[in-house]
């Protein structure tokens, strides 16, 4: 069977973009059964992928869309490889979370619900204390953002390795011990086990009373009802979630009227900013894998990212 034979599913005017890649990049779009490898284009859309890998017998490499796996993680395995989106959004996605920071201490967010001339208020992120969870491509891209600003950042992660431009690297189950500085926290991890519900009414307790959290991730890093109640109570000065648990948020939700929250509805990656963006390491990765080399944001199958 040649090199670069590619399926590009599920079918969709949208991923047209996906398809001009793999020819791109020296391969060959062909159905699944005829493939040696697999590009998923809707990450809202798994319950198929089933089939689709079950009618695909050749499948040596199965790419997904974003950098979050957990939609797919029934159908991991060690017979091929999976590669994900990781660092593919980071650029817009560190973008986003400055924008969010910056809203978030000084107070742009709720100056914009006033109705009359106000007091002043807020906080400079310049010089300010960063404590981001995370050390994937959404982090790599952020620190520098946050170097600009001469801020002091704290990383917290699964290991202990440096991380390029933080002052200092935390591990996880240390996170305690540095959230007290911090004036903005922000999550930028995968999902596993272990990250879920990462910050919960201990974690919040524990941040300083004009600290901001910033959530880029996903919702089920944060306990919701503990934020609510840390809101309500003024533990911290506030949150900006792009990601919510649940999500979409529903009509009604406090967190709609808390107001020292603000909510962007998944938007730190749009399927208008993404795709480009996807295409590019798709086509990457397809001249990678023609070429009998390593691919771009393998998962670890046993880590879960």
């Amino acid at each position: 069977m040649p090199k670069g034979l590619i399926a590009v599913e599920p079918k969709s005017g949208r991923y047209e973009s996906l398809e001009a890649a793999v020819v791109a990049g020296g391969g060959q779009v062909v159905p699944p059964a005829d493939a040696e490898a697999l590009v998923w284009a809707d990450p809202a859309v798994s319950e198929t992928m089933g089939p689709t890998i079950a009618s695909s017998p050749h499948l040596e490499w199965v790419a997904l869309p974003f950098a979050g796996i957990e939609n797919f993680g029934e159908y991991l395995d060690n017979d091929r490889v999976w590669t994900a989106a990781k660092g593919v959004y980071a650029k817009p996605v560190a973008e986003h979370v400055l924008a969010l920071g910056l809203a978030g201490l000084r107070e742009v967010v709720t100056y914009s619900r006033e109705t009359m001339w106000s007091s002043q208020k807020g906080r400079n992120l310049l010089g300010g204390n960063v404590v981001v969870f995370g050390a994937g491509g959404i982090t790599a891209e952020l620190i520098p953002m946050l170097a600009a600003l001469d801020c002091e950042i704290t990383v917290v992660r699964r290991k202990t390795d440096p991380v390029p431009g933080a002052s200092r690297v935390v591990a996880l189950h240390d996170r305690l011990s540095v959230l007290g500085d911090a004036d903005l926290v922000v999550l930028a991890l995968a999902l596993t086990p272990e990250t879920t519900g990462v910050i919960g009414a201990v974690e919040l307790a524990a941040m300083a009373p004009h600290a901001w959290l910033v959530n880029v991730a996903r919702g089920a890093h944060v306990d919701t009802d503990a934020l609510v109640a840390a809101l309500k109570a003024d533990e911290i000065g506030g949150a900006a979630l792009d990601v919510t648990d649940p999500e979409p948020l529903p009509d009604g939700h406090p967190l709609w009227t808390e107001p020292r929250a603000v909510i962007t509805p998944h938007v730190g990656n749009t399927p208008e900013m993404g795709i480009p963006l996807l295409a590019d390491r798709i086509q990457a990765n397809v001249e990678l894998f023609i070429g009998g080399h390593g691919l771009l944001g393998v998962v670890d199958v046993e880590a879960g990212y």
